[in-house]
């Protein structure tokens, strides 16, 4: 192996890291925020662009809007999903990405729609979550194709939608169409050396209090909404330690340094008026809950809705509205974790000791696919806890980049840790099949 195509491919993806970077450019340039995640059918055509070299035959899927749209909600523009295979007959690796990003908070210093790199840093909204980790298995197929490496599985691109809000993810609609085979790597993990352990699920809840306007100098029979909900608000601030009680038995992440994972509530948003001079009549508030799997759905969503109802003053009205949900995803491991153990290993470094088992507060929409009959789903990506996933000034580095690469593209090798290929007996019997030359 000392010169095979492999060798060859690994040493030449930091030769590509420049034209990696200028396609991560190009990524975080498009606005793919949810809400509303309207940018989806322009991040398509990006993708596009970007694989056709690959030969990758694409489709495009679009969730029905009967499943996502919520009247007043958070969400528009067409749910865009893209599907980019090679098809060889070998077995199929489902290379998962979610396209869409948390919304840019007003604390950016850096732009946020703008790659920026200061030294091995690479800043931008999506940067680490997860747009960089396409761009990093760009690299792979690239250096696989350009140096003739035979491999293993026939990849399989899914670019889905919605993963940030749960609103019917885009991966949970190509699951129950039947359009995941295989097996699938998700790369909404880290760059870490960790053993997914699954983890919870959270729901968000849009609560609409309706009072009824006026004059602000002659309210005369105004309800002012801001006003009737500051009840409510107290009411889920005091349900909040109540909630962050209850812990899990999933094993925590190391940075916990031992503390358990707990359910949380907490309150993302809140809007309402619009003029000094009239009593407001709607004033709306998000609520986003995160449950162990110990917790069910019904019960955490029943334990909000009975605070709300409670604390509603009695001239005013609160709607409900259930804007999101990701259940949770149980233990993912299966027979591929040795073979994604080792390649990940390979690309980072990584000590066989260092790998340990953690579940997360954090959520997948991979909870939907398990409930299709996957159930195994490797983990892999670029966050780190330093790297401020969901906040400003989100980075990753090039140097994790490099090695996520060389980790997808060691795990999709033929050649690479033969005998950790759970498919070798179907795979044997195919002709050895090499990434074309361009």
């Amino acid at each position: 192996m000392a010169d095979s195509p492999l060798v060859r491919a690994l040493a030449a993806i930091p030769a590509g890291l420049a034209d990696g970077l200028a396609d991560l450019a190009r990524m975080i340039a498009i606005d793919t925020s949810f809400p509303p995640g309207a940018g989806y059918a322009a991040f398509a055509d990006l993708m596009e662009e970007l694989v056709a070299p690959l030969d990758l035959a694409c489709r495009r899927v679009t969730v029905p809007e009967a499943l996502w749209n919520v009247p007043g909600g958070p969400a528009h523009g067409e749910r865009v999903n893209l599907i980019a295979a090679r098809r060889s007959g070998k077995p199929v690796c489902g290379l998962y990405f979610h396209v869409d990003t948390v919304p840019a908070t007003p604390d950016w210093r850096q732009p946020p729609r703008r790659l920026t790199q200061e030294d091995d840093r690479l800043y931008g909204l999506g940067a680490a979550d997860m747009k960089g980790t396409i761009a990093a298995v760009l690299l792979a197929l690239r250096a696989a194709r350009a140096c003739g490496v035979a491999l293993a599985y026939d990849p399989m691109l899914l670019f889905c939608t919605d993963e940030e809000g749960g609103l019917y993810p885009g991966v949970r609609y190509l699951a129950e169409q039947g359009l995941l085979e295989g097996h699938v790597l998700s790369f909404n993990g880290g760059a870490v050396p960790r053993i997914w352990a699954g983890c919870f699920g959270a729901f968000n809840l849009l609560l609409r209090v309706r009072g009824r306007a006026a004059h602000a100098g002659d309210p005369g029979r105004a309800v002012n909404a801001i006003e009737a909900a500051l009840p409510v608000l107290a009411s889920l601030h005091a349900l909040k330690p109540v909630i962050a009680r209850r812990v899990s038995a999933l094993p925590p992440p190391p940075h916990l340094h031992g503390r358990p994972l707990a359910a949380s509530l907490t309150i993302v948003a809140a809007n309402g008026g619009g003029s000094g001079g009239q009593v407001p009549a709607m004033f709306e508030i998000l609520i986003n809950r995160r449950y162990p799997p110990e917790e069910s759905f019904e019960t955490a969503r029943a334990e909000i809705e009975h605070a709300i109802t409670a604390a509603t003053p009695p001239d005013a009205t609160i709607e409900t509205v259930l804007v999101g949900h990701l259940v949770p995803t149980g233990d993912p491991t299966g027979p591929h974790w040795p073979r994604w153990q080792q390649a990940l290993s390979l690309g980072f470094g990584f000590a066989p000791e260092e790998f340990q088992r953690w579940g997360a507060a954090t959520c997948s929409d991979f909870g939907w696919v398990q409930r299709t009959g996957m159930r195994e789903v490797l983990l892999g990506g670029l966050a780190r806890p330093d790297r401020n996933v969901h906040a400003a000034e989100e980075h990753t580095t090039t140097s994790d980049v490099v090695a996520l690469a060389r980790s997808v593209l060691a795990y999709l090798a033929s050649d690479f840790a033969t005998a950790s290929i759970p498919d070798a007996p179907h795979a044997a019997s195919l002709e050895p099949t090499p990434w074309s030359a361009p």
